[in-house]
């Protein structure tokens, strides 16, 4: 199944049922009075989050969504039938934006959630609803509400636990291999990685996702290759994972060079824990290794510096357990948003 992450779609509530004009007719009856019955309502357009999803290629090549409309009104005080709602399911991490794709409509995050976005029209009213004790024979009726109609954004950002980045060719497909049961493409030229790869991770009796995003490059910000596509994917990350290829001239440079694109595209990505993996450490010889450490110390300001190989799965295992850690902390840290968010019903 294809990727992917970002799609325009129109949407369109259905248009509300129209309301009857209908006097009651029947023998020995001659004053029967008003009885045309009320319109249905039109159907609403839902979205809702769906666990079992991780793309948006089923709205590639549909794109218009059009609720059914609410059915009229008849005699007998007969209400037309509601139009049925239309849902539409969305992967969990789903960001509905408007037309001018900035602002923010809905986040759909969590499995089953609903979000209403369109309503449909209410249906209009039958004579039977204007009948009054001076006006016993009204033949007003009223039309359906029309249901409402726009444009707007899907863009899917990945829910995972730990974010893998790394510029293009720095081993990050066969690190997620080797720590995850992902098939990810693996091959010795840059850009291997088109789209987001998701693995779970096991270490220490618990699981975490691991997402692997494709390859950036300076001013990636901007729009420079995949672009920001695929930096969105970082901000639900509770700890990104920079992977430096050892085997490359200049490893300070490779790893600013990430920091600064992460730092100028913002929405907190700079402020994220990071642990930096100097990778393919299996290529290298002591003195060369040595010289790449050197490097990357007077340009990394943490500790959580650490040397790999994801071929020999050298040095895996700590680079595990230290990303497990800070992903406990960022879901206690969300725990805590989330009971302070709650609100609070005093007792009786």
């Amino acid at each position: 199944m294809k990727f992917l992450d970002q799609v325009k779609i129109y949407v369109k509530s259905g248009n509300g049922g129209n309301g009857c004009c209908s006097f009651r007719r029947e023998k020995f009856i001659e004053f029967g009075g008003p009885d045309g019955g009320n319109g249905g309502r039109g159907g609403d357009i839902i979205i809702e989050a769906a666990d079992n999803l991780n793309t948006l290629i089923d709205y590639r090549y549909q794109q218009h969504f059009r609720a059914p409309n609410g059915q009229g009104g008849s005699g007998r005080n007969r209400t037309g039938a509601d139009g049925e709602d239309l849902i539409l399911k969305v992967p969990v991490g789903t960001q509905i934006l408007d037309d001018d794709k900035e602002t923010l409509i809905v986040d759909m995050v969590e499995p089953g959630q609903r979000y209403t976005l369109a309503r449909g029209g209410d249906g209009g009213f039958g004579n039977a609803h204007f009948k009054t004790a001076t006006n016993q024979a009204p033949r007003k009726t009223i039309p359906g509400w029309e249901g409402t109609e726009h444009w707007v954004w899907m863009r899917l950002k990945l829910i995972a636990d730990a974010g893998l980045v790394g510029l293009p060719n720095a081993g990050k497909s066969t690190f997620l291999s080797a720590v995850s049961r992902a098939k990810a493409k693996v091959a010795d030229y840059p850009f291997t990685t088109l789209a987001p790869q998701l693995g779970v991770v096991y270490i220490h009796e618990e699981e975490f996702t691991l997402a692997d995003l494709p390859g950036l490059i300076e001013n990636a910000h901007q729009g420079a290759g995949l672009g920001t596509r695929f930096l969105g994917h970082v901000e639900r990350c509770g700890v990104i994972l920079h992977l430096i290829d050892g085997t490359q001239e200049d490893v300070a440079h490779a790893y600013t060079t990430i920091r600064g694109e992460l730092e100028a595209y913002g929405y907190g990505l700079e402020d994220k824990p990071e642990i930096v993996a100097l990778n393919k450490c299996d290529a290298l010889t002591d003195e060369e290794l040595a010289e790449k450490l050197e490097q990357l110390k007077s340009v990394v300001h943490h500790e959580n510096l650490y040397v790999i190989s994801g071929v020999t799965k050298q040095g895996i295992t700590p680079v595990l357990a230290k990303t497990l850690d800070y992903i406990h902390q960022h879901r206690r840290s969300n725990v805590a948003v989330a009971n302070e968010q709650k609100p609070f019903h005093p007792l009786d």
